[in-house]
């Protein structure tokens, strides 16, 4: 077995790893990455790129039939399963050599593509090598959980591991869980011309916002896919291309039968066969114990990632990647991992985003002290324009202004969600979005400035404003 000497070991070579990896290795540190799977992780290979490559063509699928509402007549699109599964491979091939093995030696990572573990608080062995760290990573992010439902163990089923790859496109395809990965797989096949079921032991959203599931449950239904929520599964049965639910709802149970089944009903770290234990690092089911600066128990250690007891969101791994950077290697100004508003968004159609606190966790905390400010998405010209304006932008702030949280939904949500993080990040108030802020005519954007105005328009129009606008008028 080889021994090697390291600044920096790291296991995971997923969104979090490679950024640490990266600026480690960019700045003269000797970095040993081990991966036992794909370069790229969960979002590249199995998550992000390829649910949004599908989406994107189930939603040019859907223009086509909705295309009557912008004077256009066009024939409604059939889905070649083969064509679409070969995009959305495509998409991935495109991007991965950002993410390879070949890029990443030549930036100096030694990459060992094996399983690794620790063998004690300083040392990580894999098969051929056994090395010795300055500093050690966990980064192993997290696979999709399979919840205790007798039958599940004894019939196919699909994860968004395994989705991507399927030889026909599903006549029928149920959905345990309606998360966001239930949600957007859910509409995408629908639209593609799949039946689909989703069924949720909970409520949409977990009753934390009533108004977006609102929304979100109407275009679902107006689309054709069925939604059964407060429904637990009893048991499931069948085979390959016949798989059958018995679902209690309401005091009532049905048998609901379809060709696939997806599991979707949430998901967890990779911490198994890690020996955490040898190296002094505690975890639970959340993932690895880490402070607000990412640093395990074992103090050499961070953990970054979907692992790290924190957000699941490629972003937020991206984050965690440079913090780890910057808290390790630079030490003067250590970044905390909840400093920043990291935004959530669901890719459904509309778009749900939102950052920071939501209206009910907002007056718990604050309690009177708390104004939301609230505009239909109706009200927004560029909405208006292309007939899509389903959804709303909610700002939630406290009285003296500061910004505590928004939910978007809508067209484009997550993009348009994004100018309110960056307000938050550099702690600016709702005022910034009626002074400076100059968003162009028409864009989505402007439904901020115009919810914003809420802000002070009870002030600004009073009546002692007008007499103080009068006053003004005889000076000369």
């Amino acid at each position: 077995m080889e021994s090697i000497k390291a600044d920096i070991a790291i296991i995971g070579a997923g969104s979090a790893g490679l950024v640490a990896a990266s600026g480690a290795a960019q700045l003269g540190q000797r970095v040993v990455l081990f991966e036992t799977g794909k370069m790229g992780g969960d979002c590249l290979n199995y998550g992000c790129v390829p649910s949004k490559s599908l989406i994107a063509a189930a939603r040019a699928a859907e223009s086509a039939r909705v295309s009557s509402r912008l004077g256009l007549e066009m024939a409604p699109a059939r889905a070649d399963w083969p064509r679409v599964k070969a995009h959305v491979h495509g998409v991935i091939g495109t991007i991965a050599p950002i993410d390879s093995q070949e890029r990443f030696e030549g930036l100096g990572v030694r990459v060992v593509r094996e399983r690794a573990r620790f063998a004690d608080p300083r040392t990580i062995v894999s098969e051929s090598v056994r090395v010795r760290a300055r500093i050690m990573v966990i980064a192993t992010g997290a696979r999709a959980g399979a919840p205790p439902i007798p039958g599940l163990n004894e019939v196919p089923y699909l994860t968004n591991e395994t989705i991507f790859d399927i030889e026909t496109l599903p006549a029928h395809l149920l959905i345990l869980g309606a998360g966001a990965i239930g949600l957007e797989l859910g509409q995408a096949f629908r639209r593609l011309g799949s039946e689909v079921t989703l069924i949720e032991a909970g409520t949409l959203f977990a009753g934390k916002d009533e108004e977006a599931a609102h929304v979100l449950r109407a275009k679902l239904g107006a689309e054709g896919v069925t939604l059964l929520e407060s429904s637990q599964v009893q048991r499931l049965d069948g085979a390959p291309g016949a798989i059958a639910a018995l679902v209690e709802s309401g005091g009532a149970t049905t048998r609901i039968e379809g060709t696939h089944l997806l599991v979707a009903a949430g998901r967890k770290p990779n911490v198994e066969d890690l020996g955490l234990e040898a190296a002094g690092i505690a975890y639970d089911k959340r993932g690895v114990t880490t402070d607000a600066y990412l640093r395990a128990t074992n103090r050499r250690v961070y953990a970054l990632g979907d692992v790290a007891s924190r957000e699941q969101f490629t972003h937020a791994a991206g984050l965690h990647g440079s913090l780890f950077v910057r808290n390790a290697l630079f030490k003067l100004s250590p970044g905390r991992a909840d400093g920043a508003p990291i935004p959530r968004v669901i890719y459904t159609e509309p778009e749900y985003a939102a950052v920071g606190l939501s209206e009910s966790e907002a007056r718990e905390l604050w309690r009177d002290k708390v104004r939301v400010l609230n505009v239909p998405m109706h009200d927004n010209d560029r909405a208006q324009t292309e007939r899509d304006t389903e959804g709303f932008a909610r700002i939630i702030v406290r009285t003296d202004g500061e910004i505590l949280g928004a939910v978007i939904v809508g067209a484009h949500a997550g993009e348009t969600i994004a100018t309110v993080a960056l307000a938050m990040a550099n702690k600016l108030t709702i005022a910034a979005f009626t002074s400076s802020f100059v968003p162009a005519y028409p864009t989505r954007a402007e439904i901020l400035k115009r919810a914003a105005g809420q802000f002070y328009t009870e002030s600004l129009f009073s009546p002692r404003t007008k007499l103080l606008v009068r006053l003004l008028a005889h000076l000369p």
